[in-house]
């Protein structure tokens, strides 16, 4: 194993190595930790609702109430109709993230979970809700996170997905979102999370107003929480998208940059198993490329079933992935696709 890196050694791997030398060190350590073993899951999104109090800059999802153009807002009784329509036999996960709607209280946000929880099989795991609706709701109702999440966990949630945390540095969230969890709410959301048992994953959102020294930051917070708790299973690198929100005059990323961002995170993050290729936001094709810099999941089938990177320009417009798709990405890449529960237990056929 590659001797652990700190903040400036990272930096000049970013600043310094070509493509090919962070390809190498990344797939040494992917392979060191999972071999030549690539995982995806068989799962479904719920997004009950994009109208949000919050203001984020980079939001294409977001909208300021249920009369705007796109909006929507989902019952309960809508919630099961839903969960029916997607869900097929062989799925073990419903993956749930929205906005903080100023129309519901926590109460909603319980019956979700109760509603989903009778509407599928016990197998299907229930991965909810970001840290910041969790933050939020815990605000809303005047309980502490730890009682809000115990709620969830008896509730039938038994993972948290790790979006929210954007980039953590003050300044850079400050502009892109300044209305929301800052983030040491955000890790005191994981780490409490962690504390009664619930895995989770966590994110960085790059290519917007950061530069290379947030991101390398922000992933040695999270190597930091790790090490306190080991609660994360995975690291998702999710690249901005341009199109419809305030930070549409950004140039998007480079292809380059964001391969060099999966590389790093693999290097500095030697205590999460797993890197995550989200292929709704790269694309087949790149996160075929990600597989070859670090990344060893490319998350699941999904079923047409999230909005959130479709409305910000993605070129997946209706994400919908098949077993075969997946395993066939992943041998033209050398690597075997092995399917996967939501703890990274292998499903043996």
């Amino acid at each position: 194993m590659i001797n652990r890196i700190g903040f400036d050694e990272a930096m000049a791997l970013y600043n310094e190595s070509d493509l090919n030398i962070l390809s190498s060190i990344a797939t040494q350590i992917r392979e060191e930790i999972n071999g030549k073993k690539v995982f995806y899951n068989k799962n479904f999104h719920l997004e009950p609702s994009n109208v949000c109090i919050h203001k984020c800059r980079f939001c294409s999802y977001r909208r300021g109430n249920i009369f705007e153009d796109g909006a929507w807002t989902m019952e309960i009784n809508e919630i099961k109709e839903y969960c029916l329509s997607r869900y097929t036999p062989d799925m073990t996960e419903v993956h749930i993230v929205g906005s903080v709607d100023p129309s519901r209280d926590i109460s909603y946000y319980y019956n979700v979970i109760e509603t989903v929880r009778k509407s599928l099989p016990d197998y299907v795991a229930i991965k909810a809700f970001s840290a910041v609706e969790i933050f939020d709701m815990a605000k809303s109702a005047q309980k502490s996170i730890k009682e809000v999440l115990t709620d969830l966990s008896n509730l039938g949630v038994s993972a948290i997905p790790g979006g929210g945390a954007e980039i953590f540095d003050p300044e850079i969230r400050a502009l892109i979102c300044p209305d929301k969890c800052n983030a040491q709410e955000w890790l005191e959301v994981h780490r409490t999370a962690h504390s009664i048992g619930l895995r989770t994953n966590s994110t960085m959102l790059f290519g917007h107003l950061e530069k290379r020294e947030h991101r390398v930051r922000h992933l040695l917070q999270l190597r930091e929480l790790q090490d306190e708790t080991d609660g994360f299973d995975a690291f998702i690198p999710l690249l901005f998208k341009t199109a419809n929100n305030e930070l549409s005059y950004i140039k998007e990323a480079e292809i380059t940059e964001v391969l060099k961002t999966y590389a790093i995170s693999r290097i500095v993050l030697d205590n999460i198993p797993h890197i995550k290729a989200y292929w709704p936001m790269l694309g087949r094709e790149n996160s075929q490329l990600a597989l070859l810099y670090g990344a060893d999941d490319m998350d699941g089938t999904i079923n047409d079933s999230t909005k959130i990177y479709s409305m910000a320009g993605s070129a997946e417009q209706k994400p919908v992935m098949t077993a075969g798709d997946l395993i066939n990405m992943a041998s033209k890449c050398g690597y075997v696709a092995v399917e996967r529960d939501s703890f990274y237990n292998e499903i043996k056929k």
